[in-house]
């Protein structure tokens, strides 16, 4: 098959053990990142099968009317709402998706935590500009995580609190709430009490209709000067604009993130703040989630290669 892989930034999937399975068939990978419509159709012409990288390529009918040859679409992760599932249905496009592990995204989301509560980045950058101790950083212990959304990273991301001795408080849908009551956690009383108590707050949200700007000013307003709010799950999440002004008003204190509403990122006014600690969305990038997600995608390219059944989300 021809084989095309998009949006490689850092070359990493030809040095993927994983790769070797796709020894015999012919495979173009890309390393950067167009969204014109003239351009993606120019590089996937003569495509029979494109494997994408998480959402980072939007796949849409019009870019698909301009596919021919394409058959197949192979996903890393289980989502996919960045690709026209009717659009593939009608062209007679399969569409296929694989698994995914929270552990990477859940490690990097404790990381920032105390990057950005003990201030490292900014002492590391001290001490190599010769400058000793200048700020005085915050402790875990016995403070409140606020975990908005108890799926399989929340989950984890509540347990690594517990280990650090803090105090965990939950809100979510019901059935969040329903879980977090079983696994003897704190249910905060309402979206407002969550934003209000906690010290650190991480969201834990899918991006949908019901949740894109869930997290509002008001709520940001509530939390206190000292406060962290930290966001590895996607950026719309919160209400345009919204995190700039608060970050100015200083309530939060602080943000980290590592997921912005265009990437790749060249520039933004967030990066300018100095209370803002941002990463390029790695959340998921770390070679034992990389051999996972593209083992899988592989995986199922080749059993439609050789005609065996699959699970086909366009039907």
């Amino acid at each position: 098959m021809r084989i095309v892989i998009p949006d490689d930034y850092q070359d990493a999937v030809r040095h993927l053990d994983a790769f070797e399975r796709l020894a015999g068939h012919e495979v173009t990978v890309f390393h950067d990142t167009v969204s014109e419509l003239d351009a993606l159709a120019e590089r996937f012409q003569d495509a029979e099968a494109l494997v994408l990288i998480r959402e980072r390529t939007p796949i849409t009918a019009e870019l698909l009317d301009r596919l021919p040859n394409l058959k197949v679409i192979s996903q890393t992760g289980g989502g996919a709402a960045h690709v026209d599932l009717a659009a593939c249905r009608e062209r007679g496009i399969a569409l296929m998706a694989g698994t995914g592990s929270p552990h990477a995204a859940a490690e990097l989301t404790w990381a920032l935590v105390l990057a950005a509560m003990r201030h490292i980045p900014e002492e590391v950058a001290n001490l190599r500009a010769g400058r000793w101790q200048r700020t005085l950083g915050t402790g875990l212990k016995g403070r409140t995580l606020g975990i908005f959304g108890y799926g399989r990273i929340g989950q984890l991301v509540a347990r690594y609190g517990q280990a650090f001795e803090m105090e965990v408080l939950v809100w979510g849908r019901e059935g969040t709430r329903e879980r977090a009551a079983e696994a003897g956690l704190e249910v905060a009383g309402s979206q407002a009490e969550l934003f209000a108590r906690s010290d650190v707050l991480s969201l834990h949200l899918r991006l949908n209709e019901a949740t894109r700007g869930i997290v509002t000013a008001e709520d940001l307003a509530r939390m206190t000067p000292s406060a962290l709010l930290v966001n590895t799950a996607r950026a719309p999440l919160v209400a345009p604009g919204a995190l700039e002004v608060a970050l100015r008003a200083g309530r939060p204190g602080m943000a980290a993130v590592d997921v912005f509403e265009e990437e790749p990122l060249i520039a933004h006014p967030l990066l300018e703040l100095p209370n803002l600690l941002a990463t390029p969305h790695l959340g998921y990038v770390e070679k034992d989630s990389y051999e996972l997600y593209f083992g899988d995608a592989f995986d199922n390219l080749l059993a439609f290669a050789d005609g065996e059944p699959v699970t086909n989300l366009a039907g």
